[in-house]
C-alpha cells in the first residue's frame, strides 16, 4: 500500500470531509432509535475488515499452515479479528513478549547486576593465600570491550591492594544460576552460532569466542589466537602449515566437545577466522581474567578453574564480607565489582534486537530473585504463575521452556500474548514496556511496512524459527484507536511468505477506520478517572497524565489543538511527559473546519532549538522523522537552524 500522506487541508479538502460527516450525520439520525444504527454502520466497518484479514491470511493457499491470530480494540474491547486465538503453537522469538513483561514487573525498569571480585583467602605479603574468585550474576552486558575494561579496573584494584602474586587460581563462579546451560529443544545444528549461546550466571561477550588460525613455518603447527586473548576453549589442533589436506576447517559437532581444527594452510596464506560459542563460560571467564592480570604483573600460580555447581561455591548462598571487616568473618571477601547498565537498556536489546541470550538471562533471573531458582524451569514457572493470576490469561496447556522461543516444544496462543499486551497497558509500565518494542518502518528496528500507514506507529515483537513465524504488538488506527494484534504462523513452507502475510495485516489495521471517541475510550479504561464535568468544559481544567499517553493523545481528549496544549505547558518539554505530571489543558477553540482539532495537521509548529536534529524533534512530538520530513518537504535536515519553524504532524506513535 502506499503511505497515507498528512498534508495541509485545503478548502477543498475540508468541504469533502464536511459533506462525509454531513452524510455520516444524517445515517445515524435516519437509524432506529438507540443503539441499532450506529453499531449496524460500525459491523459494516469491522466485517469488511475481518474480510481483508481473512483474505490476507488464505492468500497463500498453504494447506499445511496453522495459524492463531487475533486483534482486539484494547480502547473497547471488540474483537476485530480472530481466527484459532486460542490454539497453542510455537511462538518463536514472540515468547520474550512474556519474559520482558515479567522482568519489568517483578524486576523493574532500574534493576542492575553487578559482578564481583572476591579474595577467598588472607593476603600477606603482597600474597593472596588462596583463590581469587570472579563470581556474577547473570550481567549478559560484559562485552568484549566493557568486560576489558572491567578486567583492567579489577586487576588495578588488585594492584593498588598492594597484592603481586595469587597463590591459588582465578575461580570463575556462575552458580547464582542452575540447571542446563542450553535450552530444550534447541536446534542441534545451531548449537555453534551466536544465537543459541549458552546462559551462565558468569558471561563475557555473549559467552562467544573468535579463533585466529596463523600460518607458521612450512611443516609446523600454525598458531591459533583467541578473542579476547587468553580464552580457555578446548581445541583438538592437527592442521598444518603448507602440504596437502585442503583448506583448514575449524568445526565442532556438539558443543560440550572440543574444537577440531585441521586440514592445511599456505604458508603465505590468508588467516582462517570463526566465531563460535564457549562450552563453559565461567571457565572462559576467569581465564580472560587469569591473562589480563599476568600482563599487569600479578602472577596466578593455580591458573584458572571454574566451580562446578552452588555446592562447591564459596559464594552462592552465603554472606559476602568488605576487606576491612574484623578477620573473624571467615569466607570470601569483596575486592571490587562492576555494575551493569538498568534492566530498561536490556530489555530495548532483548525486544528490539531479539537477543537470545540476553532473553535467557532474564528469564534466569526472574526465577532467581522470585522463586530462588535461577534456571529455564525456576523462570518460567515464574512467568507462568504472573500469567495466571495477575494477567488473568488461559495457561491450560502452555509450554515456556525458555524465555527467547528458540525452543520448537513451546506453544502459545494469540489470545495469550494480547492478553499480556491488555494487562501491561492498564499498569503504569505501560509507556516503558511499549519503548522496548520495534518500531515499524524503522531500518534499525522493524524495517518492515516501509513507506505505509503502519511505518512510525506499529510497534511489535518479531518471531522466528524454522517453519515458523510470529508478530504480536500495538498499532493505532486511522482514528487513533489503539488495537492489540497477534499472529502466529506454524508449518509454514517459507518464513518469508508469512510475513508478508504479517505485514498486510499491520498495515490493514492501521488503515483501519471507524468513528472512535478517544475521550470516552480513555474514561471507560481509567477505572481511577473522573468523568469529564460537562459544567467545566468551557474552562481551562487540569489534567493528570497516565502511563502511556503523549500530547496527541491529550489533546484529542480535550478537543484541543496540540499547539494550544503545548503553549498552555510552555515550562514543560514534550519530550519530558512523565506519568503523574498535571498539565493545564485550554478551553477548546470554536472552529468551522470539521477536522478534529488535535488533528489539523497545520496547528502545531516548533522553533529548532541549539543541538537540536530532526530525529529529536520527532521524539519530543512522538512522531516518525518520515512523517516530520514529509511535513516539511521544503526543509533541508542537514541545514536546520536554530530558530526556525518546523511543522509538526499529528503524532503516529502509541
Amino acid at each position: 500500500m502506499t503511505e497515507r500522506r498528512r498534508t495541509l487541508p485545503t478548502a477543498h479538502g475540508r468541504l469533502l470531509r464536511a459533506a462525509a460527516l454531513a452524510t455520516l450525520a444524517l445515517t445515524l439520525a435516519a437509524a432506529p432509535a438507540g443503539r441499532g444504527g450506529e453499531e449496524e454502520l460500525l459491523d459494516d466497518r469491522v466485517r469488511h475488515l475481518r474480510e481483508v484479514l481473512r483474505g490476507a491470511v488464505e492468500s497463500n493457499g498453504w494447506r499445511s499452515a496453522r495459524y492463531s491470530v487475533l486483534a482486539l480494540s484494547l480502547e473497547t474491547g471488540d474483537t476485530l479479528y480472530a481466527r484459532g486465538a486460542r490454539d497453542l503453537l510455537a511462538p518463536a522469538s514472540n515468547m520474550k513478549l512474556l519474559t520482558t513483561a515479567a522482568a519489568l514487573r517483578y524486576l523493574g525498569p532500574d534493576f542492575r547486576y553487578q559482578t564481583f571480585l572476591l579474595a577467598d583467602g588472607p593476603v600477606e605479603a603482597g600474597r593472596l593465600r588462596g583463590d581469587l574468585v570472579l563470581y556474577g550474576t547473570g550481567d549478559p552486558g560484559l562485552s568484549e570491550d566493557t568486560g576489558s575494561q572491567l578486567f583492567e579496573a579489577l586487576a588495578n584494584s588488585l594492584a593498588r591492594a598492594g597484592i603481586s602474586v595469587v597463590e591459588g587460581a582465578v575461580l570463575g563462579d556462575g552458580t547464582f544460576f542452575s540447571g542446563p546451560l542450553l535450552g530444550e529443544g534447541w536446534n542441534p545444528e545451531d548449537l555453534n552460532d551466536w544465537f543459541t549461546a549458552p546462559s551462565s550466571g558468569l558471561t563475557l561477550n555473549e559467552n562467544m569466542v573468535t579463533l585466529r588460525v596463523v600460518p607458521s613455518a612450512t611443516g609446523g603447527t600454525p598458531a591459533i589466537h583467541t578473542i579476547p586473548e587468553g580464552a580457555d576453549v578446548p581445541m583438538r589442533v592437527t592442521a598444518r602449515t603448507g602440504g596437502g589436506g585442503g583448506r583448514v576447517t575449524i568445526r565442532r559437532n556438539d558443543p560440550t566437545q572440543p574444537i577440531t581444527i585441521d586440514g592445511a594452510i599456505a604458508p603465505r596464506g590468508r588467516e582462517v577466522w570463526r566465531q563460535m560459542t564457549v562450552p563453559d563460560p565461567a571457565q572462559y571467564a576467569a581465564s580472560v581474567l587469569e591473562t589480563v592480570l599476568e600482563a599487569r604483573g600479578i602472577r596466578v600460580i593455580g591458573g584458572a578453574r571454574t566451580v562446578a555447581g552452588p555446592s562447591a561455591s564459596r559464594v552462592t548462598g552465603r554472606s559476602l564480607w568488605a576487606p576491612g571487616v574484623a578477620a573473624a568473618h571467615r569466607g570470601p571477601r569483596v575486592l571490587a565489582r562492576h555494575e551493569s547498565p538498568p534492566l530498561l537498556d536490556y530489555l530495548k536489546i532483548v525486544n528490539k534486537k531479539s537477543h537470545n541470550l540476553f532473553a535467557e538471562i532474564t528469564l534466569k533471573t526472574i526465577g532467581r530473585v522470585v522463586a530462588g531458582d535461577g534456571s529455564f524451569a525456576g523462570g518460567s514457572a515464574v512467568v507462568r504463575s504472573f500469567l495466571a493470576n495477575e494477567v488473568k490469561a488461559d495457561t491450560a496447556g502452555l509450554r515456556m521452556l525458555d524465555g527467547s522461543g528458540l525452543s520448537s516444544l513451546n506453544r502459545i496462543s494469540a489470545a495469550t500474548f494480547v492478553d499480556v499486551l491488555r494487562h501491561m497497558a492498564r499498569t503504569d509500565l505501560w509507556t516503558l514496556y511499549w519503548e522496548t518494542l520495534p518500531e515499524a518502518g524503522n531500518p534499525r528496528e522493524l524495517r518492515r511496512m516501509y513507506q505505509t500507514p503502519a511505518a512510525g506507529n506499529l510497534r511489535a515483537k518479531t518471531g522466528t524459527i524454522e517453519h515458523v513465524s510470529a508478530l504480536s504488538g500495538v498499532v493505532r488506527s486511522v482514528n487513533g484507536e489503539r488495537i492489540l494484534f497477534s499472529i502466529i504462523a506454524n508449518d509454514v513452507p517459507t518464513t518469508w511468505g508469512a510475513k508478508r502475510i504479517e505485514d498486510r495485516i499491520g498495515v490493514s489495521l492501521a488503515s483501519f477506520e471507524r468513528p472512535f471517541d478517544p475521550a470516552g475510550a480513555e474514561l471507560r479504561l481509567a477505572s481511577d478517572a473522573a468523568p469529564l464535568d460537562s459544567t467545566a468544559a468551557s474552562g481551562p481544567r487540569s489534567h493528570t497524565v497516565r502511563s502511556g499517553e503523549n500530547l496527541t493523545v491529550i489533546a484529542r481528549r480535550y478537543g484541543v489543538t496540540l499547539n494550544a496544549l503545548v503553549a498552555a505547558n510552555s515550562r514543560l518539554s514534550p519530550r519530558r511527559l512523565m506519568p503523574g505530571v498535571t498539565l493545564m489543558v485550554p478551553a477548546p477553540e470554536r472552529s468551522d473546519d470539521p477536522t478534529p482539532p488535535a488533528d489539523r495537521a497545520d496547528v502545531q509548529a516548533h522553533k529548532v532549538k541549539s543541538g537540536e536534529n530532526f530525529s529529536v524533534i520527532a521524539r519530543a512530538y512522538d512522531v516518525s522523522v518520515n512523517a516530520l520530513l514529509e511535513a516539511n518537504p521544503d526543509v533541508n535536515p542537514r541545514r536546520l537552524q536554530v530558530g526556525q519553524e518546523i511543522r509538526i504532524p499529528a503524532s503516529t506513535q502509541g
